[in-house]
């Protein structure tokens, strides 16, 4: 009767043990769940942002080439807000924006380069390329970890879509770097000359 007593306790004891790890295990997620959270509401701000920056890089820009870029951008910028906002119901959370300052000073970097150049020059439309590059690199960092914390936490469902936001990003960097190495740049650089001589 003893041993059986004894038996039940360490079952007992085992299934606490258990719970407890389990437990803790959540515990240690919770803090990396917080974080994703804020990190998506930090992003879907700086979409929203996003949108206002291409509409005005998009008016200081000569090259229509260089226009229809940003205008193809505004356009998935939209996608990719819908996409956040999939992703926020599929975790059961409001999509709420949290201000990130980040993009908030890259925006604003991004206005004072449009104040700073000769309107209707290469010059400008190289540095705009430039600006809307330091934006699209922050989204590219922030979308490559969002997508890693997402698979981490088992949020595959969502990391699909984030990644194919990821791929979008990705390829506008690529584009503009394109257009500014195929044309832009080779202008902007005759535009120094000239005023040299």
């Amino acid at each position: 009767m003893p041993t059986e007593s004894n038996a039940t306790k360490t079952s007992s004891t085992a299934q606490t043990g258990t719970v407890k790890k389990e437990s803790s295990s959540m515990n240690d997620t919770a803090p990396l769940q917080k974080f994703f959270i804020d990190a998506l509401k930090d992003m879907l701000w700086a979409e929203n942002a996003i949108i206002g920056g291409l509409q005005k890089l998009q008016k200081a820009a000569t090259s229509e080439e260089l226009k229809d870029a940003f205008e193809d951008h505004e356009l998935l910028t939209k996608k990719h807000i819908s996409r956040l906002e999939k992703v926020f119901s599929m975790l059961g959370e409001k999509p709420e924006p949290k201000k990130c300052k980040a993009m908030e000073g890259i925006l604003k970097e991004a206005d004072e380069i449009i104040e700073e150049t000769p309107e209707g020059t290469a010059t400008r439309d190289a540095t705009l390329i430039i600006a809307a590059q330091k934006v699209e690199h922050y989204e590219i960092a922030s979308y490559g970890g969002l997508v890693a914390i997402a698979h981490t936490l088992g949020h595959d469902k969502a990391a699909d879509l984030l990644q194919k936001t990821l791929n979008e990003e990705e390829e506008t960097d690529y584009n503009l770097t394109d257009i500014a190495e195929s044309q832009i740049n080779f202008e902007a650089m005759e535009e120094d000359a000239s005023v040299a001589e």
